[in-house]
């Protein structure tokens, strides 16, 4: 009987951490998964959805795009083992950086990418600055995430970016 409790229990707790592993989301008909990034294959697949969306389509160097690859955290997202999305954050001296989210670009504009980035701010300490710089284009995409604005517009590979950081729950901004 002992030993049948205590198998229950290791299964409970295996099944607890599984599942903490992944985070499922299902939006507009449309299931998929956030996971951290752990082997080789996951890293070339989100290089590749990286690759499709930066230097492809908006001309970005390969050598600005793989910057700070070894100290960043990577994520990517999966539909049916298909990686569809990628995101990371690294530490910088100002605090938390979030970078290099992107989305295959059939699959944009269907919630992916919210996911994506809230689920890294919810693996991040909330007592720390959270900020990124973001292209033109998506500015109003990382506002409706909390993010605000600060500072005047720069060119980052050569293309438009604004600083912004993110207003914590609080609604207390961390510098």
């Amino acid at each position: 009987v002992q030993k049948h409790y205590l198998q229950k229990i290791v299964q409970k707790a295996v099944k607890l951490v599984f599942d903490l592993s992944f985070y499922n989301t299902e939006i507009a008909k449309m299931s998929f998964k956030i996971q951290l990034v752990k082997t080789e294959d996951d890293y070339q697949r989100i290089l590749a959805v990286r690759r499709k969306v930066f230097i492809e389509e908006q001309n970005v160097s390969e050598e600005i795009e793989i910057e700070h690859e070894k100290e960043a955290v990577h994520f990517l997202a999966l539909d049916n083992n298909d990686c569809i999305g990628t995101g990371r954050w690294r530490k910088t001296d100002i605090g938390f950086k979030l970078e290099r989210f992107a989305v295959l670009k059939h699959l944009r504009g269907k919630g992916i990418g919210k996911e994506l980035v809230n689920f890294i701010l919810n693996q991040l300490p909330t007592n720390q600055t959270i900020y990124l710089h973001a292209q033109e284009d998506v500015i109003k995409f990382y506002q409706n995430l909390g993010f605000v604005i600060i500072g005047d517009k720069f060119l980052e590979a050569d293309i438009v970016h604004s600083k912004m950081i993110y207003k914590q729950k609080n609604n207390k901004f961390i510098k």
